[in-house]
């Protein structure tokens, strides 16, 4: 179907019934915006800019992206829970959504309970990656220099998910390192490439440029499978850390009391946006495994995290928020 055709099809699905004096009529009656609670140039921010220019043409409106960065998404989440319920402002966050509550103190939100949960947009791998300038050539050496001089090697994370990535990788190895945060993955990029930084733990989005222009070096990827963009990469387990498997996402939520035909109109937008061939390839491109999951499946897998994290902390797996 041409996209005018798809477009007009989509908007008149998308005419909502009376949703009271703030949504009179057509949803979406004003901009709508894109908050990505980490630093510009990350992968959450690559991922909400693609999406963003999907959802333009389908909403028939305005869609932006804006950046509140802080406290490990803290700032971005407590923001988006405290929006106006109109439709107008949304989340793009990743899996540090669901793991805050279990690494933030007094967190003055719960994920389960003050947001709309839209929609699971897509999973990825998290890397390993190396500055040029350390002498280890592969994982066994990184770990055999770890254990010689405990807390020696800093790794840089981003994200509470990202943290627990990378320490669990220090708990399964058997090493001690030191975790150094960052407000986002661009800033902690720039001090890996520089060589301030020895090991980063990156989304595959955020490192996959980086690796192909030869700048850093990917040492593994975080699920069960290699991933199909970087297969000469093995995954931490094929590495020489059994049991390692984490994976990445980035999901949509809204604020609480959202109007549900608003959520589903958007969950159904989000579907056409990312059925779009250039915005499929360009997701493809930087590792995004696009198969979306609506406002019941999202839910339903944010509860099963929750009970996850709980387990996690009882065995001491949880790394501090950044």
């Amino acid at each position: 179907m041409p996209l005018l055709a798809r477009r007009a099809a989509l908007q008149a699905a998308l005419a909502l019934p009376a949703l009271g004096a703030q949504a009179q009529g057509r949803w979406p009656q004003r901009p709508v915006r894109l908050v990505v609670p980490y630093a510009p140039g990350g992968g959450t921010d690559v991922f909400a800019r693609a999406l963003a220019e999907g959802l333009r043409p389908v909403l028939g409106q305005t869609v932006t992206v804006e950046n509140r960065s802080g406290g490990n998404g803290v700032v971005g989440n407590e923001f988006v829970a405290r929006a106006e319920r109109d439709g107008s402002v949304f989340l793009v966050d990743t899996g540090s959504f669901s793991l805050n509550p279990h690494v933030v103190p007094n967190l003055s939100f719960s994920p389960l309970r003050d947001f709309t949960h839209v929609s699971l947009l897509s999973r990825f791998p998290l890397m390993m990656t190396v500055a040029n300038n350390q002498p280890f050539g592969d994982v066994r050496s990184l770990v055999a220099a770890a254990k010689a001089a405990p807390r020696s090697i800093g790794f840089g994370t981003s994200d509470a998910a990202i943290s627990l990535a990378g320490n669990l990788f220090a708990r399964l190895a058997g090493v001690e390192m030191v975790e150094v945060t960052y407000r986002g993955a661009a800033p902690m990029l720039n001090d890996l490439i520089a060589g301030h930084l020895p090991v980063g733990w990156n989304s595959t989005v955020a490192a996959l440029p980086h690796i192909q222009a030869g700048r850093l070096r990917a040492f593994g990827v975080t699920m069960a499978e290699r991933s199909a963009l970087l297969p000469e990469v093995p995954t931490l387990q094929e590495a020489g850390v059994p049991g390692y498997e984490f994976a990445g996402w980035y999901a949509m939520a809204a604020p609480a009391g959202l109007d549900p035909a608003i959520a589903e109109a958007m969950w159904s937008a989000i579907q056409a946006a990312l059925q779009e061939p250039n915005i499929r390839q360009r997701l493809a491109a930087i590792g995004a495994d696009l198969k979306p999951l609506g406002p019941a499946g999202f839910t339903a897998l944010l509860r099963e995290e929750d009970a996850r994290w709980q387990q996690f902390r009882r065995d001491g797996l949880l790394g501090r928020a950044g």
